[in-house]
């Protein structure tokens, strides 16, 4: 096990303790203003100007709106194909566990800009052919950009998240199947009250892994803001922190809002955990 807690220790533990000691720093400039910024102590300076942010707030508003919209679609998307393919009049599932996972292995940088392609008018055959029938979407608007980016984000993750739960259902004994066809049960009512509670526990850990996952958005929001007008350029809490690192060169708020960041992280697992065990007991 050494091993693990070498690279743990070198690729996790440390740089965290090193944000944790930039988020204390912030650069002054010296004099009057002619001389070099320097490194001063802040304390808790940088966390208090990243929380009374109204940027860095209305981020987590985005990603709660998003999480309200996304979660759901992903895990009820992926859970109903997981169970279309281990029904019993499912044909060729091979075939459909590869179909369903090949937009997991395109990169998510790839698959926004494929995406975006997709969303902008006069150059995608979407918009075109909505236009032809007479309906017009703008993917780009401010009222759709959410949608469009909840879009990309379920399209690359229901197939991988489908390949678990079918792993989770094969695990289920056969002969409890048997059983409940041999009382009558048809497919619909198998799923519900006897496959659903019997992988509960590896929705509630797909349901953490997704709420972690949503809150340190980035790729496809902010690819997506390339087109999008309407679009902040902190429209989630890390295109924020990357503003901040790599736009305003202010590293002690990039640090401070990343651990404030971790922390909301680590707040949602808890709660997550605690609500899928509730449910699982019940």
């Amino acid at each position: 096990m050494a091993p693990f807690f070498v690279l743990f220790a070198a690729a996790t533990v440390a740089p965290v303790a090193y944000a944790a000691y930039m988020s204390l720093y912030e650069k002054r400039a010296s004099g009057l203003g002619f001389g070099g910024a320097e490194r001063a102590f802040a304390g808790i300076g940088n966390y208090t100007k990243a929380l009374t942010d109204p940027a860095f707030l209305h981020s987590f508003a985005n990603i709660a709106v998003y999480c309200v919209v996304y979660i759901p679609v992903m895990i009820g998307g992926a859970l109903t194909l997981a169970l279309c393919v281990d029904s019993a009049l499912a044909r060729a599932r091979r075939f459909f566990q590869i179909a369903y996972f090949l937009p997991h292995a395109v990169p998510a940088i790839i698959a926004s800009l494929i995406w975006l392609y997709l969303y902008t008018p006069g150059l995608s055959p979407i918009t075109d052919l909505l236009d032809g029938v007479g309906l017009h979407w703008d993917f780009l608007g401010s009222d759709e950009t959410l949608l469009s980016i909840v879009n990309i984000s379920a399209w690359q993750w229901i197939g991988y998240n489908m390949i678990i739960f079918y792993a989770a259902l094969q695990a289920i004994p056969r002969e409890t199947l048997e059983a409940a066809r041999v009382d009558g049960a048809g497919e619909l009512r198998t799923a519900l009250r006897i496959k659903i509670p019997m992988i509960s526990s590896t929705v509630v850990l797909t349901l953490l892994f997704t709420c972690v996952g949503a809150i340190q958005l980035f790729d496809s929001p902010k690819i997506v803001q390339l087109r999008a007008d309407g679009m902040s350029e902190e429209w989630s809490p890390t295109m924020f922190i990357y503003n901040a690192a790599f736009k305003g060169y202010d590293y002690g708020l990039a640090a401070a809002a990343s651990l404030l960041l971790a922390l909301v992280a680590g707040v949602l697992s808890f709660v997550v955990t605690k609500l899928g065990n509730r449910w699982r007991q019940s």
